[in-house]
């Protein structure tokens, strides 16, 4: 999916190309369609899952069509409400980030530094203000600021919000806007006061739930690397010698993949083994012996080969290959990460496995987090390779240009 799938409006699909974003996040794929049919939302995620720009997109292309300030100046129409400032500088950077090709104005208002500044910017009008409750409310008092014009209302980190005792703030500030607006709330957890709160200001509020489904330990750290199909083997090398520490069960999809990576493993020094269909139950039995003890620190293996196999202290799964199935990706990393011990779980993926990422992303909930910095980054705008058939140049049925020639015969 690209942000032209999710319907934004040109200057904005030019600010995350600029931006280096080309791929829209889990929870901005699922967020932005419904802001945008102006529905109330709540959203469950962490942060640094891209989730400022799954509000901050749909919001500034709302406020589009009147970009333009009228005789009298810009209204504030957008309000976010942050419990921190180092969140809401945060925020507003986002903003002028996805609205530096618009006319839309954006300012951070905040405490424990002067007014005045502040003061200045909200008198030449603005569309959007980012502010943290207390000077948002210190503000107001004074008449600076003028909340009855607000569409839309975001509270952000309502969960921290509420363990900073924020909340009764937060109430008031909701009850100065108009009773019209839309609401999004967005958490990081979803506990029993929030239900409470958000039950308070959101109409019928559609959910929106992206925190890690259970089928994923806690214990095991993922991360994901791009690169073209050509340079796994490489990248695999490189990553064996500097990134990973301590043992490695490494997946691929095929009897021949396993043998062809463990020649290479094999020639560049690696204490490594395999296990696959071909191989007798012995066979794969003393492998697996001489990994658990320590005798070789890489196992190879296909998923067929690697049912039952139970090992304590795993501490590396690596998938050399994608698999076509979200259940195989969490059954494989389910083998690091076991009684107490943190686990990594390391995966490469070429342009034709594109697909499988987003499938597997879907399914356990959770944007698995990308490594850039690799000597092989992959193009994003590269195609999966299609290796066609060739089949006979000759039309079936007819004869050719040979046979049609007139020959003596020799009857």
């Amino acid at each position: 999916m690209s942000f032209k799938d999710l319907n934004l409006i040109k200057p904005l699909i030019k600010a995350t190309a600029a931006s280096g974003y080309t791929e829209p996040t889990l929870v901005q794929q699922r967020t932005i369609p419904l802001v945008l049919d102006q529905k109330d939302v709540i959203v469950s995620a962490q942060t640094g899952t891209g989730k400022t720009a799954a509000f901050a997109l749909p919001i500034l292309q709302q406020l589009f069509d009147k970009q333009n300030a009228p005789k009298k100046g810009k209204k504030i129409r957008a309000l976010i409400v942050s419990p921190t400032r180092e969140l809401a500088v945060q925020i507003q950077q986002n903003f002028k980030t996805y609205a530096q090709f618009t006319n839309l104005r954006s300012l951070v208002i905040f405490g424990g530094t002067s007014i005045e500044p502040q003061i200045d910017v909200l008198k030449k009008g603005i569309d959007i203000l980012v502010a943290t409750p207390g000077r948002l409310l210190d503000l107001h008092k004074q008449d600076y600021v003028n909340l009855d014009y607000i569409e839309i209302f975001v509270l952000d980190e309502a969960d921290l919000m509420l363990a900073l005792g924020f909340i009764d703030d937060v109430k008031k500030i909701e009850r100065l806007c108009p009773e019209s607006k839309q609401t999004l709330l967005f958490s990081a957890t979803i506990p029993y006061k929030i239900e409470e709160l958000a039950k308070t200001l959101l109409k019928n509020p559609e959910r929106v739930d992206v925190t890690p489904t259970h089928s994923i330990a806690k214990d095991i750290d993922q991360v994901l690397y791009y690169v073209p199909k050509r340079n796994k083997i490489e990248l695999c090398l490189h990553l064996m010698r500097n990134t990973i520490k301590g043992n490695v069960l490494i997946f691929r999809r095929t009897k021949f993949g396993v043998n062809k990576l463990e020649q290479s493993l094999l020639t560049n020094g690696f204490k490594v083994d395999s296990i696959h269909g071909d191989k007798s139950q012995s066979d794969r039995q003393t492998a697996l012996n001489k990994f658990k003890n320590g005798y070789v620190n890489v196992l190879i293996a296909t998923d067929v080969a690697a049912r039952g196999i139970d090992i304590n202290e795993l501490d590396n799964v690596f998938n050399f290959d994608m698999p076509n199935v979200a259940e195989t990706y969490v059954h494989r990393i389910g083998r690091t990460g076991r009684a107490g011990h943190l686990g990594k779980a390391y995966s490469m993926c070429s342009a034709d496995e594109k697909s499988y990422v987003k499938t597997i992303e879907n399914y356990i909930n959770v944007q698995i987090p990308i490594e850039t910095d690799h000597p092989f980054p992959l193009d994003p705008k590269a195609k999966p390779i299609i290796h066609k058939k060739k089949g006979s140049k000759y039309k079936k049925g007819r004869k050719s240009t040979a046979s049609k020639k007139k020959k003596k015969r020799w009857y």
